[in-house]
């Protein structure tokens, strides 16, 4: 049976491995199909398709993920598929990054304030890339040696509800879903379950409102899910119909926890899930 990974980061966003590192390390673990899925960027799709069509043996997907506002809450869409240079997402990619730096001013503010030394010119050395997410500012926390791990970083200071969190101004699900479907791309609804819960209430609420804006489909399968969570996307999906999408959000060396294809070991992506988002797409 083969399998694939459809949401994957690189250099481009919070990620250590190029966009062609993804499609050799894909290629090498035989995954039928990877897609570039960076935050708020496709500035590394370019490079990733060129590598894709070196390697026959991997289809390479070309995506993005942007983030949007839902009642006051951050919710994650992945676009599959996508144009990448179609401008009017493009556009939109680029005031989200305005507004993912202007967030990200006052994050570093509030870190210093608590005693942490660090600051933007760091971030952005270590960052690389166009869009910065707080992954980076972890890692250079944990390598200063105040933290072990980057999820202590988050836990005590970076997530929703901690000192240092500061929410971004993000863009609504209307006018993502509409500019990922003008893109050519099939829109997902990203790891819709936190941790332990299991609650369909909450997917049910989501997918009402967001299904008829254009989504077009849920990841039922990601590296933190239980089986039953994936059972209990798998069947909030089919009440809605919608399609069936899954990925390890693999971040190379910012999540050495998280490998490609396996999760933290046990994901296994069928590949048969790509075709039919693959026609969603129109392609």
């Amino acid at each position: 049976m083969s399998y694939i990974d459809l949401h994957t980061h690189s250099t481009a966003s919070d990620g250590t491995f190029t966009p062609s590192e993804i499609v050799a390390l894909a290629a090498e673990l035989e995954l039928s199909a990877v897609a570039l899925t960076d935050h708020d960027t496709m500035a590394g799709i370019e490079e990733f398709l060129e590598a894709g069509a070196g390697a026959s043996e991997v289809e390479a997907v070309p995506g993005v993920e942007v983030s949007v506002d839902f009642t006051g809450k951050e919710v994650h869409i992945v676009g599959l598929f996508i144009d990448h240079e179609h401008s009017g997402l493009n556009e939109l990619l680029r005031e989200v990054r305005v507004n993912r730096h202007a967030r990200n001013d006052v994050l570093i503010s509030k870190l210093n304030e608590m005693g942490y030394e660090i600051t933007m010119d760091e971030v952005l050395a270590e960052a690389g890339g166009e869009s910065v997410g707080r992954p980076i500012v972890a890692k250079i926390l944990v390598r200063k040696g105040y933290f072990k791990e980057p999820q202590a970083v988050f836990d005590d200071c970076l997530k929703r509800g901690a000192p240092a969190y500061t929410q971004r101004v993000l863009p609504s699900p209307k006018e993502v879903l509409e500019l990922i479907k003008a893109a050519g791309g099939v829109s997902i609804w990203a790891h819709p379950l936190y941790r332990a819960a299991n609650d369909r209430t909450y997917m049910r609420k989501v997918l009402r409102t967001l299904k008829p804006l254009g989504l077009g489909g849920i990841e039922a399968y990601y590296t933190t899910f239980t089986l039953a969570q994936s059972r209990a996307v798998e069947e909030v999906a089919a009440e809605f119909d919608v399609l069936l999408s899954g990925g390890s959000d693999f971040h190379g060396g910012n999540q050495p926890s998280v490998e490609l294809k396996k999760g933290r070991g046990d994901l296994a992506i069928p590949a048969d899930l790509l075709a039919d988002l693959r026609e969603k797409a129109g392609k």
